[in-house]
């Protein structure tokens, strides 16, 4: 009897460790499913409002309509076929009524705007983002996801640059700032914080004006010299010269605010009760630093550095229109000049669902790089 129950007692931790994992599998699988819906959801009604201002409650199929007919009525009165000009004008009155009919039913403007809102929201949900009104490839395609895949190299390259510059300084000048708490330096910082209230487009004029405009050092703006070079190495350096101008513009008018924050996060964890035993015990300052005021302030740096890398994506549309840059932003302020609905609608259909799966990956981050995080296990203590 002695013997069976000592064995019961060896066995209960595995089988209750065999529990806990399953339980913790369950946990997370539901956890994950109801997220998802979650997102999803949200991720269609964000698509559909943006479907419904994109085409101004269906405003914008007036404009159409108005510009098919003026278009056929252009052709079939200013032509100079003999055919035409033989007919009276109540046949060409007649003739561009057919012309219109036919063209707006080929567009669908024969339809209800809220029956073809939901046919939008599906195409935009399975990324079906179908073909431009006005804007084309440089390779001479109307399909929106080659206008969008075409901008997007010029759009990372940019602000990918910028906005990881700026990340790293911010990042490191921070942890060196805190160091240096009440110096010189860190008054200087404190001083300029209020700079980075201006956009970079800002901070963009002046700099094109000072270095291309006076000093004639750098260009105006584009993304290479024209005619290109043949040769990739001068290509390649054609393309840093002119991303010198725009990454500078970024850099310039976030990095003082940036440091701050970092700064003062850094300051703050580092007058912890915690910090303050690892300082009594005599343990080294880099040590502190790495394991008592870097980690804790993982999770807040881990989100700024992903919501960064997402919004490298959308680009800015003054800063890219300033310096002439062929990227998202740009084309985006040419489609939204032109009422193209198709790429306006799949430009932020992608970016919403950038911006979900950022949301859901984050959230299994956080309980990777912060151990008082246990995914769904809402108001239970760690």
């Amino acid at each position: 009897m002695s013997d069976t129950q000592s064995t019961l007692e060896r066995e209960a931790p595995a089988v209750r460790k065999k529990g806990d994992v399953g339980g913790s599998i369950i946990r997370v699988a539901k956890y994950t499913v109801i997220r998802i819906v979650a997102l999803f959801v949200t991720v269609v009604i964000g698509i559909y409002l943006v479907v419904l201002v994109a085409n101004m409650g269906g405003y914008v199929d007036e404009i159409r309509r108005g510009a098919i007919k003026e278009e056929i009525s252009m052709r079939v009165y200013m032509s100079k076929d003999p055919v035409l000009l033989a007919l009276s004008a109540e046949e060409k009155n007649q003739m561009v009524q057919d012309q219109v009919v036919i063209e707006e039913k080929r567009r669908g403007l024969d339809k209800p705007f809220i029956i073809r809102s939901f046919a939008f929201l599906e195409n935009a949900i399975t990324l079906n983002l179908g073909y431009a009104d006005d804007l084309v490839s440089d390779s001479g395609s109307k399909q929106v996801r080659l206008i969008l895949l075409e901008r997007l190299i010029p759009t990372l390259l940019m602000w990918g640059a910028g906005n990881l510059l700026l990340f790293f300084v911010g990042l490191f000048g921070g942890l060196y700032l805190s160091r240096k708490y009440g110096s010189i330096l860190d008054k200087i910082v404190i001083a300029l914080a209020p700079t980075s209230s201006a956009p970079a487009w800002f901070y963009g004029l002046f700099l094109i004006l000072i270095f291309a405009g006076i000093f004639r050092v750098l260009p105006f703006g584009g993304l290479v010299d024209a005619p290109p070079p043949p040769n990739k190495l001068d290509y390649a350096l054609s393309v840093l010269k002119h991303l010198i101008l725009p990454t500078s513009a970024i850099f310039i008018s976030t990095i003082g605010l940036s440091v701050f924050n970092r700064r003062t996060f850094f300051l703050i964890y580092s007058q912890e009760d915690y910090v303050e035993m690892a300082k009594a015990k005599g343990l080294p300052d880099r040590l502190i630093e790495r394991r008592y005021i870097l980690k804790p302030t993982l999770p807040v740096i881990l989100t700024d550095f992903l919501l960064t890398v997402i919004y490298l994506w959308t680009g800015a549309v003054i800063l890219e229109t300033v310096f002439n840059w062929p990227g998202l932003g740009r084309a985006l302020y040419q489609a939204i000049g032109n009422f193209d609905t198709p790429v306006i609608v799949g430009a932020q259909v992608i970016f919403a669902y950038l911006l979900a799966a950022t949301v859901f990956v984050l959230d299994f981050m956080y309980a990777l790089v912060d151990p008082r995080v246990r995914i769904g296990e809402q108001g239970k203590k760690a």
